[in-house]
């Protein structure tokens, strides 16, 4: 028997998972919801997508809020989405349908061909015709994929950049971005530290745990905890 399951997950603790699931349950209500907390923009180290990823079947349907919640890696994501398809698993992103495997599907059904008009020369040509049409729907439903996922990407950097933005705003208004005067670590070094927990860590849609990017940027316990409470202060 073929199952719904919904994939839901947040980055940041700040977010809320529910409306997630309720999007996904009003429109699917019998989906088997697995939600992950707190992951970077790869599907990598996340466990319980790597375990609907195990357990999915040919035949089974995943149903995503967005297609930024299956991936906000373009390129990875549109080879998870090839990878799917070609199991036979149906794909369902709500806010975007216009990437539904569904569709999709259509595109690769609707491939014209067998026609025969009884003259060889004729049917050549038609034949060739007909693989570029065939070629270009294709083309044209994968690029569809593509920039849905693009889009995703580029949101993440959009955020970063914006964050990074707040954090050059905040210290020309005159507010602590880093230690304060006297500590070990002033501003300067602050600010590349900071850089870098964007960047890296998950709760900014990173790929690194709190202690590889402690590691990473030499930072104290209490003061890498710091920065990531302003930095979230300053997105927020």
């Amino acid at each position: 028997m073929c199952k719904v399951y919904g994939y839901a997950r947040i980055s940041t603790a700040k977010q809320s998972i529910e409306r997630q699931q309720r999007n996904i349950t009003s429109a699917y209500p019998d989906a088997v919801i697995l939600t992950e907390v707190y992951t970077g923009t790869k599907a990598e180290g996340r466990k319980e997508f790597e375990k609907l990823q195990r357990i999915v079947k040919t035949g089974d349907t995943i149903v995503f809020d967005s297609v930024s919640r299956m991936s906000r890696n373009a390129t990875e994501g549109f080879e998870l989405y090839q990878d799917f398809f070609n199991r036979g698993v149906e794909l369902v992103f709500i806010k975007e349908p216009q990437i539904n495997t569904a569709t999709y599907k259509q595109a690769t059904e609707r491939q014209i061909g067998g026609i025969s008009t009884g003259d060889e020369m004729a049917d050549e040509l038609v034949e060739g015709i007909t693989a570029a049409v065939n070629k270009y729907m294709m083309r044209l439903a994968q690029r569809q994929i593509q920039l849905a996922f693009d889009q995703a990407e580029k949101e993440v950097q959009d955020l970063h950049q914006r964050t990074k933005e707040g954090i050059e705003t905040a210290r020309l208004n005159g507010k602590q971005i880093g230690q304060r005067e006297g500590s070990k670590l002033n501003v300067k070094k602050a600010a590349p530290a900071k850089e870098i927990i964007l960047k890296h860590s998950k709760d900014f849609n990173g790929t690194l745990n709190d202690a590889e990017v402690m590691k990473l940027t030499g930072l104290a316990r209490n003061t890498f905890y710091k920065y990531k409470r302003e930095l979230k202060e300053i997105q927020y």
